[in-house]
């Protein structure tokens, strides 16, 4: 293998169409506490960090997770790292631990520079939540816990712990930023979950999607990224200039009816990049909003 192959394999592995689910709830996070006047562009560029290298460990943990289990064997997603034989397996465990180390540095920085240690302890419990999604004995993501945990850690804790480190406190536009920015970025992962809703099945990876069946997951899919619409109404009380953030709608409808229309396997792998798009449109438009209206 020639090393711009190689270097090629990497770069898919790490998964750049899921890079939205780190700078989407930073970029909102970081409007909420422009908004109530605490905007530090130092400590938004660390979470950024923080956010971004705990996306990318994440997909290199699961990728290695999945690959030594065998769940990556027959899947019709992008080939992976491990269970395509693209990289050895503890290569791949180190790439993963390498960014934990990465975000673990930039969370203490940020933590302490904001004067707020504690927010350590929130960090350590966010890498560990990363590894232990498909890591361990007992994997929580094989038991239908992973879009709970997207949008908590690259929801609520994101959104809301960028806005505290900044303005050193939360507020309530910031709270439903967090909802709709968490709530898209656990669709995301519930569109790749649907896709591979047979491959999971025979292996024994009890997804959500695999626990509420095909159709109860298209709905809840197509209710997550319906919801911003009322965050949105909700936030333009306070920032009228919110409503620009409807602008995510088009992409969002172009998500909701790909998946609706019953599209499987390779069909939904678009869904994931479209899905994306949609959250960092409105969370930059949302965030632009309300951190100049």
């Amino acid at each position: 293998m020639d090393a711009m192959s190689s270097a090629k394999n990497w770069l898919e592995g790490a998964r750049p169409h899921t890079w939205a689910n780190a700078f989407a709830p930073v970029l909102a996070g970081t409007g909420a506490a422009a908004a109530i006047g605490g905007f530090h562009f130092g400590r938004a560029l660390l979470a950024l960090i923080v956010a971004w290298a705990l996306i990318i460990g994440v997909n290199f943990a699961n990728d290695y997770s999945d690959g030594i289990r065998g769940t990556d064997d027959d899947r019709t997603g992008p080939q992976r790292l491990t269970g395509g034989g693209l990289a050895k397996p503890q290569h791949v465990k180190f790439a993963a631990f390498s960014c934990f180390a990465v975000a673990a540095v930039a969370g203490i920085w940020l933590s302490l520079t904001a004067g707020a240690w504690w927010f350590i302890l929130i960090g350590a419990l966010c890498i560990a939540g990363a590894w232990f999604y498909t890591g361990g004995k007992n994997p929580y993501g094989y038991r239908g816990l992973g879009e709970v945990a997207v949008f908590v850690f690259f929801g609520l804790v994101a959104v809301l712990g960028t806005q505290f480190t900044q303005a050193g406190r939360v507020s309530f536009t910031g709270l439903l930023l967090a909802l709709g920015v968490g709530g898209m970025s656990a669709a995301v992962n519930l569109a790749n979950n649907i896709r591979d809703i047979p491959s999971d099945s025979q292996t024994g990876k009890i997804t959500l999607a695999v626990r509420l069946g095909d159709a109860r997951s298209r709905l809840l899919f197509t209710v997550l990224l319906t919801l911003p619409v009322l965050y949105t109404i909700l936030i333009a009380f306070g920032s009228w200039a919110a409503l620009v953030a409807l602008v995510y709608i088009p992409f969002a409808l172009k998500s909701v009816r790909t998946v609706n229309r019953g599209a499987k396997g390779k069909e939904l792998i678009p869904v994931l990049g479209l899905t994306g798009r949609a959250m960092l449109i409105w969370a930059v438009l949302s965030a632009l909003a309300v951190a100049v209206v």
